[in-house]
């Protein structure tokens, strides 16, 4: 069978991963400037309420899309063989699906609207079922890409989608659109994407070759624990969502929403620069124990290095950070973001732990994450909502925590590492970022109060107060993590050069 939709790989290994965390990276802070920008600016157009109808009525069409997908595309990354059968077969497989879960959706639409008690968010909840078809049509040309090491897809494609929801939802928000603005510019997004995918994957249906039943029912079999994994957090954020938006206010399902918005971007950051990397490159070192061994605590150390310091400051300064840059109105989602400050840090522990098991096809082992991180987060979820939004965020933090510590106690002796490995990666960075976390919380909460003074002095003093923590905790690094400072100070070398 013809691999023509594989390229013949040109250059080593690590080169290649470098090159793709560095552009990742450069990507990174371009789009998460705009998305800020953009998030910035939406707070002042929209109020918390319209925010909650747009997270309501999309809610939906953002779980089913987990099963349009149904874990294909990471089998189409992890395969070795028979990749145009794969890719064809993948293909029709998910734009079936896509086309009968957005059925449902539309089908769902009035039973959303009676749930949240609104007409609006039902209505769209129909006018976004249409995404689901839009986004089956990329999963396999996204999947090409990543498995060639294509970084165009993180150079481009994601640009290109950021900006495009971008200027398209604060363009029709501000000429009196509201709420539709959204819509029209997630719309106006996924068929940017679509468009560039397609043409810089250079893949069409029915080139070279044929879907299989018998082999859709293989790349199922390896994709079922992902499927089930994605499906219980869709589950909990649909949930989360409904409690939220019914049990207390719109108001606060529009805090719930920017809280988490913003709390995303760490996690974001580690999903661009790590996992997209991390997946093809341990499914290529699946066949070199010593090589696989040395990525994964690598990987492990810069990541969990890299997201602790973010993590702190969201937890000293989330509360008044959301306060000076989005308003008072806004206040309440400056609550769930200092909430939501535990899962920046276990998705990077999940981005190690489960690319790596992917990498090497135990993906079985993943029932136990969902399981785990399902039963202590619902849980959670109804034990501390008397909390009302902090209730929420905490029982989102501690089960991503959860689930992240769990991925990577079973990847463990899949790679050959030990216990004191990990020990010795994750101890000394918290034990850096903890004392001037703590001196931060006092100086900002009993002295500065930089909420308190207007936008401009407000954000003078929070820049400040961030520039003065990430030194001591670099200082500190240097210090007694040195290890842990080397591999930074390495990928920053690497980051600049590029």
């Amino acid at each position: 069978m013809s691999e023509s939709t594989e390229p013949v790989a040109t250059a080593p290994l690590a080169g290649t991963l470098r090159r793709g965390a560095a552009i990742a990276t450069g990507t990174l802070v371009f789009t998460q400037l705009v998305s800020l920008a953009q998030t910035l600016v939406l707070a002042r157009l929209l109020s918390p309420a319209e925010v909650g109808w747009f997270a309501a009525g999309t809610v939906l069409s953002g779980f089913l899309l987990t099963f349009a997908e149904g874990g294909m595309s990471n089998a189409v990354v992890q395969r070795q063989d028979r990749l145009d059968d794969v890719a064809a077969t993948v293909f029709w497989a998910t734009l079936l699906a896509g086309l009968g879960w957005a059925g449902v959706a539309l089908a769902a639409a009035p039973l959303m609207a009676r749930i949240f008690g609104s007409d609006t968010v039902g209505l769209i909840c129909a006018l976004s079922a249409g995404t689901i078809v839009l986004h089956a049509l990329t999963y396999v040309p996204d999947a090409l890409l990543q498995r060639r090491f294509d970084f165009r897809e993180r150079l481009i494609v994601q640009p290109v989608i950021v900006v495009t929801f971008a200027v398209t939802s604060v363009t029709l928000c501000a000429t009196g659109f509201g709420v539709w603005g959204l819509v029209v510019g997630s719309y106006c997004s996924v068929l940017a994407w679509l468009a560039a995918t397609w043409t810089l994957a250079g893949w069409r249906p029915g080139r070279g070759g044929r879907p299989s039943f018998a082999l859709w029912r293989e790349l199922a079999s390896f994709s079922m624990p992902l499927v089930l994994w994605t499906v219980v957090n869709r589950a909990r954020d649909l949930l989360e969502t409904a409690i939220v938006g019914a049990a207390l206010s719109a108001t606060a399902l529009g805090y719930y929403r920017y809280g988490r918005r913003l709390g995303s971007l760490p996690e974001t950051a580690v999903i661009d620069v790590g996992s997209y990397v991390l997946f093809p490159a341990f499914s290529r070192l699946a066949g070199d124990a010593q090589r696989m061994r040395s990525a994964f605590l690598r990987a492990l150390q810069v990541l969990w290095t890299l997201i602790l310091p973010a993590a702190c400051l969201i937890a000293v300064v989330g509360e008044p950070l959301v306060t000076v840059l989005l308003g008072e109105k806004w206040r309440g989602a400056g609550v769930m973001l200092v909430a939501l400050a535990g899962v920046g840090p276990g998705v990077a522990l999940m981005a190690v732990g489960m690319e790596s098991i992917k990498g090497l096809g135990r993906t079985r082992l993943l029932h136990w994450v969902t399981l785990g991180a399902t039963a202590l987060g619902i849980g959670l979820l109804f034990a501390l909502l008397p909390l009302g939004l902090t209730g929420v965020g905490l029982a989102l933090s501690i089960s991503s925590l959860t689930a992240g510590l769990l991925s990577v106690l079973l990847a463990r002796p899949l790679v050959g590492a030990t216990v004191g490995d990990l020990a010795h990666r994750l101890a000394p960075p918290v034990l850096v970022a903890l004392p001037p976390a703590a001196a931060l919380w006092l100086l900002e909460h009993l002295c500065t109060h930089a909420d308190q003074h207007g936008f401009l002095l407000g954000a003078a003093v929070l820049a400040a107060e961030g520039a003065g923590y990430l030194a001591l905790y670099g200082t500190g690094l240097a210090l007694f993590a040195p290890a842990a400072w080397r591999e930074l100070v390495a990928v920053a070398r690497q980051v600049r050069h590029r």
